[in-house]
């Protein structure tokens, strides 16, 4: 299975074109769909699917909460409107109070997230999504706690429907994530997933400066 998918796509301008394919292109045109990217990686692959379309893009930022005695293992994600998901399976198994989680949240905001905002956006907040429509964008997803976590922070605004884009993604989290989105524009949904980085021939780190220059964009 993992032979199957390996190097399925050749890199994130690749993966763009694709997803072209399924989504409602001329829909996200006419109706000013929003692109919101929940990576660094989907931030450049909203803006390759978004191409020469005027539509706005954005970036939520979010940071993981590791176990406390595993620097590993996630357990939980903050977001930069501070909304917390839980991987509570986890968080039973270790037996981890949630106090930890609740001040790790309070000291990723303060410490890393408001740092983001400052550097990247040069302290605008995330643009209001109130009515409107969005495409929550990744290049992949081994957990979906980004997801989850943006699509809470979305969600607290009111928007008038939210859709996800992805390359590549777990079918659990698939699942998981259904009942929360409008609907899912997924290329490859994979059984056995192992981690994003496999299933493209090239995935490039995203530069500090292709951060800003995208975010730069939003007024």
């Amino acid at each position: 299975m993992v032979k199957k998918y390996k190097h399925i796509l050749k890199d994130r301008k690749d993966a763009a074109q694709k997803l072209r394919d399924i989504i409602p292109m001329q829909r996200v045109k006419e109706e000013k769909w929003d692109f919101v990217a929940v990576s660094s990686g989907g931030l450049e692959l909203a803006s390759l699917i978004r191409g020469g379309l005027k539509n706005r893009i954005d970036f939520i930022f979010s940071e993981s909460i590791m176990a406390p005695h595993n620097p590993e293992c996630e357990i939980a994600r903050v977001s930069e409107g501070e909304e917390i998901v839980i991987n509570e399976e986890l968080v039973d198994a270790f037996e981890i109070q949630y106090d930890y989680i609740y001040g790790e949240a309070g000291r990723k905001h303060e410490e890393q997230i408001l740092s983001y905002i400052y550097q990247y956006r040069k302290g605008r907040h995330f643009f209001s999504v109130k009515d409107r429509v969005v495409l929550l964008v990744d290049e992949g997803s081994e957990t979906g706690l980004k997801f989850m976590t943006a699509l809470k922070t979305i969600l607290a605004q009111g928007p008038k429907a939210v859709y996800i884009a992805v390359s590549v993604l777990p079918s659990d989290v698939h699942e998981l994530l259904e009942p929360f989105a409008d609907d899912i524009f997924c290329l490859y949904s994979i059984d056995d997933y192992v981690e994003t980085d496999l299933y493209y021939e090239n995935l490039e780190k995203v530069s500090e400066d292709m951060i800003e220059k995208l975010l730069e964009e939003v007024k």
